[in-house]
């Protein structure tokens, strides 16, 4: 009886595991990788480069605190059975209580939600996540220690693309 209570117990765990990951954030961004029509890039964080280095030691500490830059994007053309499949688990999955909204806006067209994890004067991850039949859907999550928001803005404000420091023609494509 023991050893029964013990191989259920076990298999409820892993199914819980199972159903955890494929409705979390992380285990969509890495689901994505494998699947067909999808443009995923794990960015090197010098890839955001200040502007000027006369900013403030706040704006520099919070480049410092960012680990990791992740995006996940679907083309919508080609892809329009899935746009609509992947829209809607994106939603799902950020509309749990582990996702606090920061922002909605409509941006050229793509209607646009900035999500974060983490207390509101310590953030640990902010995602951008957006959508238009034009586009495609799309998300970018931003990976860090104790953000600071307004430290945040200030730091987007102040930063520099740099794309030779990465290849970034396989985005094009959402954007064309």
């Amino acid at each position: 009886m023991k050893r029964l209570t013990t191989v259920l117990s076990l298999v409820i765990v892993a199914v819980l595991m199972t159903s955890c990951k494929n409705n979390s954030l992380q285990g969509y961004l890495v689901e994505s990788q494998e699947k067909q029509g999808f443009i995923t890039v794990d960015l090197p964080v010098s890839f955001l480069e200040l502007k000027d280095q006369d900013v403030s030691d706040d704006v520099k500490a919070t480049v410092k605190s960012i680990k990791k830059i992740n995006v996940v994007a679907l083309p919508y053309k080609n892809n329009e059975d899935a746009y609509e499949v992947e829209k809607e688990k994106l939603t799902k999955i950020l509309g749990g209580e582990d996702y606090k909204t920061l922002m909605k806006m409509n941006a050229k067209g793509m209607k646009v939600s900035l999500y974060y994890t983490g207390n509101s004067d310590a953030i640990d991850e902010v995602i951008a996540f957006g959508y238009s039949k034009e586009a495609g859907v799309g998300i970018a999550r931003l990976l860090g220690d104790d953000m600071n928001p307004a430290m945040i803005i200030e730091m987007m404000q102040n930063i520099k693309i740099d794309p030779s420091n990465v290849s970034l023609g396989s985005l094009n494509a959402v954007f064309k």
